[in-house]
């Protein structure tokens, strides 16, 4: 027997119709935000990660699958949606296109990691990416889209919120960090000491409890903005309040990946343990210039789709029942199955959801059948009804039944 990957997972017919409830609210938002798919390949050129995710994050150095194709070339499953999206707008010229250009996608996503409750290796993700605007009200709306996502699920989840600067800001703060950490740095982790001279802020992300505890007293980015970026993280609070969105300021907020500039963002749960992040982004105004295109201020976030899944189930929230088809039509023998199919055709053909029997049942096993997919109806058709040209219905949910002619079957069904 063959087995299914470590850190991967099945989402059988029983459960798929969940995950299509939270893609579907996916959809919903993104309409309402305008925002137009975008679907890019399931792999890429590994240096476009190494050049946009960043040579310094554990994605690059520890989590991705890579490997070399039949030319010899460095292929790597795509561990997030931002950079493909970045080379697809550079790559298809989008820059030329009207402003700002809003995208969304869903996609799966890899990264070989330890698997744990809401996190595999093989996961997937609802991601929006906005190119052409640096103007605080974009972060904000760009938040709101995720804020609506959570509430139209049913979710709670808290708004963490932080600023690290431009380019500017980040060389005086980096020292700044340098000369708090450089004490301590013998007693952290291997991976922190590495990062010290390249990222020393990807530093402040570590979750090593040695770490943590000698990065509890460390200076914060927020000390030390610009002007500029001062003024923008307060412009984007404020539109924050504009739309009634309840967030809190976190200064040790800096995301996991290298691209990223200004607002950063985080919507946190404690339903669903450790990791408890359900959605993160933030702006990255560096990257499209940073992979080859031209300067372009962009600002997105993405949702683990796992993670919200988990996190209704955690707490409660209820799912809408799976679709249940609205009639069985059920024959007696081969000539009345071949007549109930004839008018499942014609159903179908009208957006009727419908079932027939395809194991030859007995009448009173297709009713149990029925009844286990939660039909609205069964029409039965037997030696008399085919004679007749009529069906008899059943309503399964009061027991009533009348006599329905074949002709007004799609008529019927669709009242």
């Amino acid at each position: 027997m063959i087995h299914i990957p470590k850190g991967t997972k099945d989402v059988l017919p029983a459960e798929s119709y969940k995950w299509q409830y939270i893609e579907g609210k996916a959809r919903q938002i993104s309409k309402i935000y305008n925002l137009k798919e975008i679907r890019t390949p399931t792999f890429e050129h590994t240096e476009l990660f190494q050049r946009g995710v960043g040579e310094t994050t554990d994605v690059v150095n520890k989590e991705m699958y890579t490997f070399r194709d039949k030319g010899d070339r460095s292929i790597t499953l795509k561990p997030e949606g931002t950079a493909g999206v970045a080379r697809s707008f550079i790559e298809n010229g989008l820059s030329s296109a009207p402003m700002p250009l809003k995208t969304f996608y869903i996609i799966p996503a890899f990264r070989y990691e330890r698997p744990q409750a809401g996190r595999l290796r093989e996961f997937h993700q609802f991601g929006v990416e906005v190119y052409g605007s640096a103007t605080p009200d974009t972060d904000a709306e760009v938040i709101a889209v995720a804020n609506d996502l959570i509430a139209s699920l049913g979710l709670k989840a808290k708004l963490y919120i932080n600023s690290i600067g431009c380019a500017c800001c980040r060389k005086k703060y980096n020292q700044a960090l340098q000369e708090y950490l450089r004490p301590n740095l013998d007693k952290m982790c291997a991976d922190c000491q590495s990062r010290f001279d390249k990222n020393p802020m990807r530093i402040l992300d570590c979750k090593v409890p040695e770490c943590k505890q000698i990065n509890q007293n460390a200076p914060t980015i927020i000390e030390y903005l610009c002007e500029d970026c001062q003024a923008h993280f307060l412009a984007v609070q404020n539109y924050l309040k504009i739309a009634g969105i309840d967030y809190a300021v976190n200064p040790n907020i800096v995301r996991g990946l290298d691209y990223y500039t200004r607002t950063v963002f985080e919507f946190v749960s404690e339903q669903i343990g450790s990791q408890g992040t359900v959605l993160g982004g933030g702006r990255y105004d560096g990257l499209i210039e940073q992979i080859g295109g031209p300067s372009t201020p962009a600002v997105g976030f993405a949702a683990g789709l796992e993670r919200l899944l988990l996190l209704m189930e955690n707490t409660g929230v209820a799912f809408p029942e799976e679709p249940a088809p609205t009639v069985y039509l059920a024959g007696m023998d081969d000539a009345c199955r071949q007549k109930a199919f004839e008018i499942a055709v014609a159903l179908r053909k009208a957006g009727i959801p419908c079932e027939v029997d395809h194991m030859n049942r007995s009448i009173k096993a297709q009713f149990k059948y029925a009844d286990k997919l939660q039909a609205g109806y069964v029409a039965v058709i037997g030696g008399n009804e085919l004679a007749q040209g009529v069906m008899n219905v059943k309503n399964m949910s009061d027991s009533t039944q009348e006599s329905v002619p074949f002709e007004q079957a799609t008529a019927y069904f669709s009242r």
